[in-house]
Parts: C-alpha cells; sequence; structure tokens
C-alpha cells in the first residue's frame, strides 16, 4: 500500500471520488459538469465494430455489476447502474472497509467513464463489450497516481 494514504477507507473513498471525477469528466459538452478531460480507450476496431457493441438500447448497463480491481490496490466491488442515455448514476459497494457511495458516470458507444460522487481521488476508464466491462482505474493522491486494472461483469 501507498504510505501516503493510510487504511482501506481511504482507498474507498479514493475509488469512489475516481468514480465521480470519471462521470464528470465524461459529460457531453452541453453539461453543466464538463469540467474534465474525457479519455477514451484506444481501439484498432473499425467505428462499424464498435457501434455493434455500444450499449445502445436505453438503460443497457442498468442493473447490478461485479468486479474486481488490482494494481495498487485489491479488491471486490459492486455497482448498481441506472442508464438514462449516455448518462449512469448508482451506488457502489467496495468489499474493504465494506462501504457503499453514489456513483455516476458516462457511456459513449463503448468508453465507460466513472466515479465516486463527492471525490475526485479515484476514476475509472475502459471499455464496455456485452455483460462485460474492463479498464484502468487511477488513484489521484499528492505523491502521485497509482492505480491499475479492474473489470466487471453482469451480475
Amino acid at each position: 500500500m501507498n504510505g501516503n494514504l493510510t487504511g482501506r477507507g481511504l482507498v474507498a473513498g479514493a475509488l469512489t471520488a475516481a468514480v465521480a471525477l470519471a462521470l464528470a469528466a465524461c459529460s457531453s459538452p452541453g453539461s453543466r459538469d464538463s469540467g474534465g478531460t474525457a479519455a477514451t480507450a484506444p481501439s484498432s476496431a473499425p467505428a462499424t465494430k464498435a457501434a455493434a457493441s455500444t450499449p445502445k438500447a436505453a438503460g443497457a448497463l442498468s442493473g447490478r455489476w461485479s468486479g474486481h480491481y488490482s494494481g495498487s490496490y485489491d479488491g471486490t466491488f459492486t455497482v448498481r447502474w441506472h442508464q438514462s442515455g449516455t448518462h449512469l448514476h448508482g451506488t457502489i459497494h467496495i468489499s474493504n472497509p465494506g462501504d457503499t457511495m453514489p456513483i455516476n458516470g458516462t457511456v459513449h458507444g463503448n468508453a465507460i467513464r466513472f466515479g465516486t460522487v463527492g471525490s475526485t481521488a479515484i476514476t475509472y476508464s475502459g471499455t464496455v463489450s456485452g455483460n462485460s466491462m474492463s479498464g484502468n482505474y487511477q488513484v489521484h493522491t499528492t505523491s502521485g497516481t497509482p492505480g491499475g486494472p479492474w473489470s466487471a461483469s453482469r451480475a
């Protein structure tokens, strides 16, 4: 664990913050929350292939997703998404310290970004394909930006 971060509570808070920041960063250009930079995962697939795996249907990502994160921190999480267009909101439960927090995000094509509400310490970004999603998370600290991979599947 990073010496500047103490306890799993900070990890959970940072994960929550990251999800919120990621969501704010992915807001549409006309949105009030356009204060971040949206980064999408590089794709070597043609646009038509990406569109085919895109959750286009209203609420396609709505529901319960279970996942795992590793790298700088290791644990599991459960997200309950509600999708409205490209916007996601719901709750995230982090295994350690066992906290449930509000979460927001966005999905554009097959690119997803999310973070916890009320914090900008942790951000998740990645791609969605059918009943699975994966990517990388970042924990923004004063001593750097550690992170690692994450993945989730529809529960």
